[in-house]
């Protein structure tokens, strides 16, 4: 596995309708990510945030000054993916939402394929006919699909940039309805916390890493809502039932097995929402677990 790895913060919270994921990139440096990271023997580099607009300047969320808006933070994104695996890095992406994904998924595969596990509460696979506020971050999964916005599908290389044997979501637990149908259609394998429960994580997660063994690389999109609130109280769309302390890290632990693991996102820390930055602090001890951190 490669030991450099290069952070790279994407503050952006215009993904959504609620604030203060924008502070999430900072809540994960104060937690101590990089000091931890350098422990266990990586050379961190710390490329800082992609500078994204408040929200204050545009009038309305669909207007196009903010598709255009939202349109360049995930070109940067895409760019900074790429050059940062050209140049031997593993990149970590620090959100913000989760529709950085639109840009970093795009950036890491741009020369080649990698299997992506989307660890989230959420679908994410929304088109703006379908969803029931317009926002972004509800639809990064079907963007990178080859649905919705043209102006998002098309960033960096034109069409999608995953197959649906490509991408796997776990701890999914909470989807729109009109999703549900677009989901089902779409061939992506999904293990909802329903699975979970019955199966256990270790069954879910080995099976997952199976289906994408034709992959040499492996992205973790890890949205911190999957957790549940009762012990990550600091996500912009909390939802209950989600996983176990224990099964966070046995995930991430297993993901780490591998060997495979080539970049990732950590999106949808919201601090205002948090106390004493615990969520920021589960975000940062996550991420080590995936990089090789351990109990013995």
């Amino acid at each position: 596995m490669k030991k450099n790895i290069r952070i790279i913060g994407v503050p952006i919270d215009l993904g959504q309708s609620r604030r203060g994921v924008d502070m999430g990139p900072s809540a994960l440096r104060y937690g101590g990510l990089a000091a931890k990271l350098s422990d266990l023997g990586y050379k961190i580099e710390d490329a800082g945030n992609i500078n994204v607009s408040v929200r204050e300047i545009y009038q309305r969320p669909n207007e196009k000054s903010f598709v255009e808006a939202v349109r360049n933070i995930y070109q940067q994104a895409y760019e900074l993916g790429q050059q940062a695996v050209e140049d031997g890095f593993i990149p970590i992406f620090l959100g913000g939402d989760h529709s950085i994904a639109i840009g970093t998924i795009g950036g890491i595969t741009h020369d080649s394929p990698a299997g992506v596990i989307w660890i989230d509460a959420h679908g994410d696979f929304n088109i703006p006919e379908t969803s029931p506020n317009g926002n972004i971050h509800g639809m990064p999964v079907a963007v990178l699909l080859g649905y919705g916005l043209k102006q998002l599908v098309n960033i960096g290389r034109k069409g999608a940039k995953l197959k649906s044997t490509e991408i796997i979501l776990i701890g999914t637990r909470n989807l729109d309805f009109d999703e549900r149908t677009l989901l089902k259609n779409s061939g992506i394998k999904i293990y909802t916390m329903s699975e979970i429960d019955k199966r256990g994580l270790n069954a879910v997660a080995n099976e997952a890493i199976e289906k994408l063994s034709h992959l040499s690389r492996i992205h973790v999109s890890l949205d911190v809502d999957v957790l549940d609130p009762h012990i990550a109280p600091g996500v912009g769309t909390p939802t209950s039932g989600g996983l176990t302390y224990r099964e966070a890290h046995l995930l991430m632990e297993l993901l780490a097995e591998t060997k495979r693991v080539a970049s990732m996102d950590v999106v949808e820390i919201n601090p205002i929402l948090d106390s004493y930055n615990k969520t920021g602090k589960m975000g940062v001890e996550l991420v080590t677990s995936l990089f090789g951190q351990r109990i013995l």
